[in-house]
Parts: structure tokens; sequence; C-alpha cells
């Protein structure tokens, strides 16, 4: 682990100054991540493209300021500015729309769907995350990855707190639709194939 933490602030002690062996290295090691970050985001493969550049422009000019708080920091630096990245092109780029439940029809938490994935690819599942609209996907994301509250999210999104719960309760809604039909076609195939 010492290894690992020396070899890490090393590397960011040398993008500080400006050596483009250090950038490449960290470029390779974080961007296969990065870019499954902004994936889950952006459905489209040229913005994602163009959203993780400016990520990593933004990370490289302004690394001088990372402190440094112990192994995982680094990544968990880099990934907020990729997904503040990608609300940004969002905001500017998406037709987000919000749609806000009436109090009385908001969901109650313990009755919220909970999609069970466990026999779900990962691929698969990141795939019908990304099949969402623009406003369940995001909402989806800020909570279930970034593990933001409602009320955190309606005021990154500027939306009320209920239609951050009806986006996700909504969201969750068609992914477990999905993943229904996942399985019948899996077992449809699977019958098929046994014949």
């Amino acid at each position: 682990m010492i290894k690992d933490e020396n070899r890490e602030r090393e590397l960011i002690r040398q993008i500080v100054h400006g050596n483009r062996i250090a950038m490449k290295r960290f470029y390779d090691d974080y961007s296969g991540y990065l870019t499954a970050v902004c994936a889950r985001y952006i459905s489209n493969e040229e913005d994602v493209k163009d959203v993780l550049q400016e990520s990593f422009l933004k990370i490289f000019k302004a690394i001088h300021t990372f402190v440094y708080k112990g192994e995982g920091s680094l990544r968990a630096w880099s990934t907020r500015i990729v997904v503040n990245e990608s609300l940004r092109h969002l905001k500017a780029n998406e037709k987000m729309q919000f749609t806000t439940l009436a109090e009385d029809d908001l969901p109650n938490p313990a009755d919220d769907q909970e999609p069970d994935i466990e026999d779900i690819p990962t691929p698969v599942i990141l795939e019908m995350i990304r099949a969402l609209p623009p406003g369940y996907r995001t909402v989806f994301n800020l909570y279930v990855f970034e593990e933001k509250s409602h009320k955190e999210i309606a005021s990154i999104l500027h939306i009320a707190e209920s239609s951050s719960a009806s986006q996700l309760h909504r969201a969750k809604g068609i992914l477990v639709k999905e993943i229904e039909l996942y399985r019948l076609k899996k077992k449809h195939y699977e019958r098929s194939m046994a014949r």
C-alpha cells in the first residue's frame, strides 16, 4: 500500500511539473474508468469523447490544487471533475425534462422498486442505464453512483426535491421492466438452443 501511495504521489508531482510522460501514464491508468463514468451520463459516443477530453484538460490544469487523502482520493477527485463536466454538457445540450409528482403520489421509499441485478452482466446494466431518458438517467446516476441525496441532486440540477424523487422512481421502474424483458429474452434464447 505504501508503494502504491508513493507511486500515486510521485505521479501527481510529475504532472504538476508538466511531465508529459506522467500525464500519459495518468491517462492510460484512468481513462477506462473515467470513460465509463462519463458514459453513464452521456449516451452519444462523440459527446463522451468531447467531455472526456475537456475533463482531462481540467484535471491537468487543476491537479496542483489536488490534496492527497490516501489511496483512491485521486480517482475520486478525477471522477468528480468528469461528473461535473458531464452535467455541464447535459445542461447545455440535452433537453432534460423533469416531471414532478404531487406529494400524495410520491413513492414511499420502502415501496420503491429495487432492481435485482445479480444475474445481469454489468455491461448490459450500464447499457440499460444509458438508454434511460436524460433526466431519469442523470438523477439515477447521481443518486446511485455518486450517492447524492435528493436535496443535493435538487440543488445540482436546479429542480425540486420531489422532482428528483420522481425521476429516480421512474428510472427504477423502467430498469425493472428492462431487466424483466432481458431475462425473458435470455430464457427464450436458452430454450431455443436446448432444442
